[in-house]
């Protein structure tokens, strides 16, 4: 393969980007997920990041944190966390990007700890995600996938998925349309309109049906097209390696 694993997966999250999306970009692989639609097939794409700053083009440079000075020069507005939040709460914002220590197969996502050899260790916790995975009218969650992470039950959600299944966003009044697609290191998952569990769709090139069903804590539901990821293009792994020439994030 002439691509890194991770540069397909940057791909990927540029896929679910569409034109006039307002996006909650994140960072690292969302965020050259982000520059990739925009140099390609979504123009018309506006980020948003937790810190307030909102742009209509990547940073030109590479960026560590959200306040790295490229990502503030040129950008359309420098405001406050309660400004971003409050496009959220008003459903302006399309889609977000999250992830996770924990994942379950209602997408269900736990950042708050996780058990390690008997001994309960304390994550960073949400940050803005739980906002996201409640309010953005879609959600992508990226993330390895391992066994240990792929978890038939997560051990506290930090951010909602779809609960226990079926309607439960419904019963709980959650105004966001939950998530709709899970980028792995292994492949894609998509959610069953009825079920809402996970089902694999895609598996990346070189990784089989069978190991991925092995990395995951419940037993594998598979799409009725499961198929091969779709490789990156060359105009794709041109402009993600425009925005990551180093390969800090995707090498």
């Amino acid at each position: 393969m002439n691509y890194t694993l991770r540069e397909l997966m940057v791909a990927a999250a540029a896929r679910e980007i569409r034109d006039g999306d307002k996006v909650f970009v994140g960072m690292r692989l969302p965020l050259l997920g982000f520059a990739v639609a925009k140099e390609i097939h979504a123009p018309g794409a506006i980020g948003v990041f937790e810190n307030g700053v909102i742009r209509d083009w990547p940073a030109l440079e590479s960026i560590f944190t959200m306040s790295d000075p490229p990502n503030i020069a040129h950008a359309l507005a420098c405001g406050s966390l309660n400004d971003v939040m409050y496009l959220l709460q008003t459903r302006r914002i399309d889609l977000g990007f999250i992830g996770g220590a924990e994942i379950d197969r209602f997408g269900n996502l736990n950042t708050h700890w996780v058990d390690e050899n008997g001994k309960r260790v304390r994550l960073p916790g949400s940050g803005g995600a739980a906002d996201i995975a409640t309010m953005a009218k879609r959600c992508i969650i990226i993330m390895n996938h391992e066994k240990r992470r792929f978890t038939a039950k997560v051990r506290f959600i930090t951010s909602p998925g779809f609960g226990d299944g079926g309607n439960w966003r419904e019963r709980r009044n959650l105004i966001g349309g939950g998530p709709s697609r899970v980028i792995t290191s292994m492949g894609i998952f998509s959610f069953d309109p009825a079920s809402h569990e996970m089902t694999l769709s895609s598996h990346h090139p070189g990784i089989t049906v069978e190991q991925i069903a092995i990395e995951t804590g419940w037993p594998l539901r598979l799409a009725d097209d499961v198929h091969e990821t779709s490789p990156p293009t060359d105009e794709e792994l041109a402009a993600v390696r425009k925005y990551d020439p180093q390969g800090v994030w995707t090498g």
